[in-house]
């Protein structure tokens, strides 16, 4: 678990600021959920046989004698929520939320035991149409961000009964070849055998190369579901990659799985994975409800941004003053500039003019407006100009009164 310092924190919320602009147009609400939950809605919603919730969760008794989680990931949340309010009451919900998440793994580049999620999740929403919508708006969100040689991996999971029947063939193959599984392999076996298919170890993907494919086991019309996603996907020009070992790590999917990659995340190359989840608020005691979702890695997402997007915005104005009048009339000015919903960084150090200065181009401000004591006295101003000086002097430096301030702001701006 790591602390976010002031630098880091400004990258942050440059990439929130993206996702907010993206689920705003595409009419999605935020939804908050408590970071702790009761451990019941993991084991019901994710899957007792799941490593989430197997291995990697924090839970713990309260002084109640409740036993309690917190949270590994947040759609289970969002649904728990959706159907404790009564929200599918008004129709389909097209959600977003944010976040820490827990789970107690091994610490590595991206990944933390305290991590951060952006998700989205349209609950309600039964059209193959939906599925392409979601993935299209993570898709131009990691674009926007500036991600590149990114692939969108996809598959399909059939229905329930379609995997019912393909786990059975499936855990028969498995075990006539047992002695040949890793040993986590081996113990998911008769527990949760679909988890083998995305194995990370060498010799058991190997192994998988010749194993039935989920494919070969879809209905007729799981089939031509996946197929209109597709046709889609082609139609919006998202480039993908059918990867038929593709079964995300929890329980509730179904139909439609997809992780987004990137080459330079190493072993750990998703940044944004999801999927159909038709069952989950059933589950949770709701109606039969479909719904798809996706979750992004914060802390993944970050490290593929790179530096630029941890570069701050340059003050728009940088406010130098001496004097004790001076200093009262840069406080008030500097609350009037920002009321133009402009950058202004106020210098405290009372040092030199020429000090001053050397730290005002040093943080690559537009401007420097200066007030000495003489000035104040006067109520005038200097301003100016820092970067991108012209020839001509009388557009690099302005002296004005202070009541006039608003005047030429403006004419700046413009």
């Amino acid at each position: 678990m790591v602390d976010l310092l002031p630098a880091q924190s400004k990258g942050w919320q440059k990439v929130e600021s993206i996702a907010i602009k993206h689920f705003s147009r595409a009419g999605i609400n935020e939804i908050r959920t408590p970071i702790i939950e009761q451990t019941e809605l993991f084991l019901r919603g994710i899957g007792e046989n799941t490593d989430v919730v197997g291995k990697e969760m924090y839970s713990f008794d309260d002084r109640g004698g409740r036993s309690c989680t917190l949270r590994p990931e947040g759609t289970a949340s969002v649904a728990r929520s959706i159907v404790q309010h009564g929200l599918l009451n008004n129709g389909p919900q097209r959600l977003w939320y944010r976040g820490p998440m827990f789970r107690y793994e091994r610490p590595q580049a991206g990944r933390q035991r305290q991590f951060h999620q952006i998700g989205v999740e349209f609950v309600g929403l039964s059209s193959v149409m939906s599925d392409a919508e979601v993935i299209s708006i993570a898709w131009d969100f990691l674009k926007d961000v500036g991600l590149v040689d990114l692939t969108l991996e996809i598959n399909s999971l059939g229905s329930n009964e379609d995997r019912n029947v393909f786990k059975e063939e499936l855990k028969n193959w498995l075990n006539l070849r047992f002695d040949l599984l890793d040993e986590d392999s081996q113990k998911r076996i008769n527990v949760n055998p679909l988890r083998i298919l995305d194995s990370k170890n060498n010799s058991t993907k190997e192994l998988l190369y010749e194993a039935p494919s989920l494919n070969d086991f879809l209905s007729k019309k799981s089939k031509i579901r996946f197929d209109s996603l597709l046709d889609l996907l082609d139609k919006l020009k998202i480039p993908y990659k059918i990867n038929n070992n593709l079964v995300r790590g929890l329980d509730y999917y179904s139909h439609t799985a997809f992780e987004i990659t990137s080459d330079h995340l190493g072993s750990q190359a998703t940044v944004c994975g999801g999927g159909r989840y038709d069952g989950l608020i059933s589950e949770l005691g709701g109606p039969k409800t479909p719904s798809i979702g996706w979750a992004i890695g914060m802390e993944r997402l970050i490290i593929l941004a790179g530096e630029k997007i941890l570069e701050s915005k340059s003050p728009d104005i940088y406010v130098i003053y001496r004097g004790e009048k001076a200093e009262q009339l840069a406080l008030e000015i500097t609350c009037q500039l920002r009321s133009f919903n402009l950058k202004i960084e106020l210098d405290y150090s009372g040092s030199s003019f020429s000090k001053q200065f050397k730290r005002a181009d040093k943080s690559r401000a537009k401007w420097a407006l200066t007030i000495g004591e003489d000035e104040a006295s006067k109520g005038q101003l200097l301003m100016k100009k820092l970067r991108d000086k012209s020839k001509d002097v009388e557009n690099n430096e302005y002296i004005f009164l202070k009541e006039d301030l608003d005047q030429l702001i403006k004419k700046l701006i413009d």
